[in-house]
């Protein structure tokens, strides 16, 4: 069955694995970018390359009208973390809802994943401040979308500390649900598209965080 699938942060790694293991699957993709000159090469049969913001729920609501569902892979080093990811979370819940788009999934960050019971991989003593801070905007937009209402049916999709674009594709992945994956700890962005559009195809999971290894 063909859907069709809105991207923001399509330009980047993982979105641009995400258009194209979503177009090999025969759904059609708005792929959200800042700038679509700078990504012409992303449009196709199936492709439409668009200018949006996911931190404006009014940009979210007007691109994401028919479709089934959304994928955010964004991602702004120029603004904080926290900043920008909790304003992406709001505009996401407000403008989908307004599009009638239930299905979202946005890209974690390993570093908020448990070792343990209540222990993250973030609140070790000798875990850089820095990216401390930048793991918190991941955590803020999980408390964000975790008081959004029963009509968004959300999944925040964390891929290993080693998400590597040189990694060799394996068209297979492991999944655990807020807990880091025993194993090799890394995958590639073929691979973790995979995860992504079988979780959007078919959706296993809801309102968690499920990290993906392989």
């Amino acid at each position: 069955m063909s859907n069709d699938i809105i991207i923001f942060g399509a330009g980047g790694r993982v979105g641009r694995a995400a258009v194209a293991e979503a177009v090999t699957r025969g759904h059609r993709v708005t792929a959200v970018v800042r700038d679509p000159a700078k990504y012409q090469d992303l449009g196709g049969e199936r492709v439409t390359v668009v200018q949006g913001d996911v931190t404006d729920p009014r940009s979210v609501a007007a691109l994401a009208a028919g479709h089934d569902a959304a994928l955010n892979a964004s991602v702004r080093l120029d603004i904080g973390s926290e900043e920008y990811f909790t304003a992406a979370a709001r505009a996401l819940i407000a403008g989908l809802a307004e599009a009638g788009v239930r299905r979202l999934l946005t890209l974690g960050i390993a570093t908020t994943l448990e070792t343990a019971p209540g222990v993250r991989i973030m609140d070790g003593p000798e875990f850089p401040e820095a990216w401390r801070a930048f793991a918190q905007g991941h955590v803020a937009e999980y408390e964000l979308l975790s008081t959004a209402g029963p009509d968004l049916d959300w999944l925040m999709v964390v891929p290993p500390l080693d998400l590597n674009a040189d990694a060799e594709p394996t068209g297979s992945y492991r999944t655990a649900v807020g807990t880091v994956l025993d194993g090799p700890g890394r995958i590639s962005h073929a691979d973790l598209a995979i995860a992504v559009l079988d979780e959007i195809e078919t959706p296993r999971h809801s309102r968690v965080q499920l990290a993906v290894s392989r």
